[in-house]
């Protein structure tokens, strides 16, 4: 079990809900080495995966959309597994459908979303794929209020999310 220091919690509880979900994140990536893999997966439970999962879609999208969360190899890892079906059952139900939405997309068009490009192809595929614009709209406006409904069910599920250690 993943280890979350009870001052670190307190200390980024009182900060805000980024930095009290960021004592998890920064606890999972450490246990994970820094890099998530085949071989160190089985490190993190599947709540853990979940809110591991929505720290890389938010981050990407936010910095770059669907299309760079994609190209960065996160496509398979949002996409492949029930992230959108756990994401409804912490009650982010309008971010469960925007994955949901993408994930018809990008099942359609996986080949070509996650082939290697050059720059100028990856900046052509903001063009190809404009079907992602509305989807990442949508996210912007409800990131906020997703996220803040994320951290509350961390917070009143801790156990499934870490072991808090004195």
């Amino acid at each position: 079990m993943i280890q979350i220091p009870e001052i670190k919690l307190q200390q980024a509880g009182s900060a805000g809900i980024d930095e009290f979900l960021h004592v998890f994140i920064d606890a999972y990536l450490e246990a994970l080495g820094g890099n998530l893999n085949a071989e160190n997966m089985h490190l993190l439970n599947g709540n853990q995966h979940t809110l591991l999962a929505y720290h890389f879609l938010r981050e990407e999208v936010m910095q770059g959309g669907f299309v760079q969360l994609i190209q960065n190899g996160y496509g398979g890892y949002i996409f492949g597994n029930p992230v959108a079906k756990a994401l409804k059952q912490f009650g982010a139900t309008e971010l469960a459908k925007i994955i949901y939405k993408a994930k018809e997309i990008y099942d359609f068009h996986t080949e070509e979303l996650e082939r290697q490009t050059t720059e100028e192809e990856f900046t052509a595929m903001y063009v190809d794929f404009e079907q992602f614009d509305e989807l990442e709209e949508r996210f912007f406006e409800i990131e906020e209020e997703q996220t803040a409904i994320i951290a509350r069910y961390v917070d009143e599920h801790i156990e499934l999310f870490g072991e808090v250690a004195k």
